[in-house]
């Protein structure tokens, strides 16, 4: 079996650790199901090759996986996507997903000089639209 080939985007200049991204990103792709039960990773040299970062990063952020009970290596087979999370890991997962989420949008927004007040107005505008969508649909 071939590793699942995924698809992982570093921001170097966010100030968050790379293992973190690498983390989140996998656990991201789990929760969304991008990623599925026994779909295997790549190996820890190649996605490290594929990401130009050091391979004990892409290790560290493997091994932290493990022991949060996302994935499994099994020593001659691979790294493979676990079976569903338990309920506490998938709650973790889905709150950490929305912080990564919130914290990329609010970085980019002070990046580039919106106020807190107009960042804030943009995501109540932005789920006053999104709810409006969602009850036309429910109402055809």
């Amino acid at each position: 079996m071939s590793s699942k080939n995924i698809s992982l985007h570093l921001d170097f200049r966010s100030g968050l650790p790379i293992y973190i991204q690498v983390m989140n990103q996998i656990e991201q792709q789990v929760s969304g199901g991008t990623l599925k039960p026994d779909d295997q990773l790549p190996t820890v040299r190649a996605l490290a090759s594929e990401l130009r970062v050091n391979f004990n990063t892409i290790a560290r952020a493997y091994r932290l996986l493990d022991e949060a009970g996302i994935i499994s290596t099994q020593q001659g087979r691979g790294t493979y996507i676990i079976e569903k999370p338990p309920p506490e890991v998938e709650k973790r997962l889905r709150r950490q997903t929305l912080e990564a989420l919130a914290r990329q949008y609010i970085g980019e927004s002070k990046r580039l000089d919106f106020s807190d007040a107009e960042i804030a107005q943009m995501v109540r505008d932005r789920l006053k639209s999104w709810q409006e969508a969602q009850e036309e649909t429910d109402s055809e």
